[in-house]
This record gives C-alpha cells, sequence and structure tokens, in this order.
C-alpha cells in the first residue's frame, strides 16, 4: 500500500466514526426508536452535537475530491513521497477541523479547512502535470 492510500484510509475511518458522537446523543435525547427511525434534526442537539454534525457533513463533501485524487496519482504511476505527505497533512488538517470545529474554536477551524483544500490542489496539481 502506497503512502497516500494509508492516510486516504486512515481519512475514511475518521469520516466512519466522527458520526457516533452526535447519533449517540440524538438516540439518548429522542430515545432508540426514534432516534433509529427519523432522520434527526439537528436543532434538536446542543450546539457542540450541531457543529459536530457539520464537521463530519464538511468532511464527506471533501474525501470524494481528496479520494479520487489519490486514486489517480496511484493509477497515473505518478504517486511518490511527497504525494503521501500531502495525504498525512490532509489527514491531520481534517482531525484537526473536526476537532477545533466541534469544540467551537474560534478562527482555527477554518485555517485546518483551508490547509486540507490546498492539499487537495496540489494533489490535483500533481495530477495534471
Amino acid at each position: 500500500m502506497t503512502g497516500d492510500f494509508y492516510w486516504l484510509a486512515l481519512t475514511v475511518g475518521l469520516c466512519l466514526v466522527i458520526w457516533i458522537p452526535y447519533t449517540a446523543l440524538y438516540g439518548g435525547i429522542v430515545g432508540i426508536k426514534a432516534g433509529t427511525t427519523e432522520v434527526p434534526p439537528t436543532v434538536k442537539l446542543p450546539a457542540w452535537a450541531q457543529r459536530c454534525h457539520r464537521a463530519h457533513m464538511n468532511l464527506v463533501e471533501t474525501l470524494a475530491p481528496f479520494a479520487i485524487l489519490v486514486v489517480m496519482l496511484n493509477v497515473s504511476g505518478k504517486s511518490d513521497g511527497s504525494t503521501a505527505m500531502a495525504a498525512a497533512i490532509f489527514f491531520f488538517a481534517r482531525v484537526a477541523h473536526a476537532g477545533l470545529y466541534t469544540l467551537g474554536v474560534p478562527f482555527l477551524r477554518t485555517p485546518a479547512f483551508a490547509v486540507s483544500w490546498l492539499v487537495c490542489l496540489y494533489l490535483l496539481w500533481r495530477v495534471l502535470t
């Protein structure tokens, strides 16, 4: 497995677990039956859980382009140490974004997001050149 595939796998893992806190809380608030049969309206959640939900949705939105770029780099044989480092930076930026967003830390979640976006632009450049 290449380094960038490793970091992609960890990012997918993050996406697979980040929904657990706000979903479990929602089930605790409205009950297990309603929590498993209804689409949860996030307005019933406390502010931190609403932010966690938004951080998860943001990760879902950025994961697809990141994953496609990593696959394209590997298929084209352009994956190397710099793309693996970029993928690692993407992962840690997304972890930071999720944590900062959920905790409601102002002015820091946006730079964390921007770093992950810049990584995608770098990977796109590597695919195209």
